[in-house]
């Protein structure tokens, strides 16, 4: 059974805790499963790949994203740009919406 996460694809985050502490970023995967998120430029890691010809890869090192635990990451509200955490709300035509509870904002257009 999949895990639901308040998060998702595309969200502005905040890192708050670990290494990353204080880093932002844009969320470019969700593994449920996993429970973690890939957050672009944190959680940076370095892969010493092989040339690959065949396949156009240049080799040399590489950095990439590494995933990161979805409890270390909070969700930054568009309107006061804070580190908020989420509650829903249904609207009165009965759309169900993300909702800021730093500010009330409503995260999901």
């Amino acid at each position: 059974m999949t895990k639901s996460f308040k998060i998702k694809k595309g969200d502005q985050v905040q890192v708050i805790a670990g290494k990353d502490r204080g880093k932002k970023g844009k969320v470019m995967r969700v593994d449920r499963k996993a429970g973690r998120v890939v957050v672009e430029h944190v959680n940076m890691l370095k892969r010493h790949t092989k040339a690959n010809p065949g396949k156009g890869v240049a080799g040399g090192i590489v950095e990439r994203e590494a995933p990161i635990a979805v409890s270390n990451v909070m969700v930054i509200s568009s309107d006061t740009n804070q580190p908020t955490r989420i509650g829903y709300k249904v609207l009165e035509d009965g759309h169900k919406v993300r909702l800021a509870k730093v500010d009330g904002a409503i995260l999901d257009q």
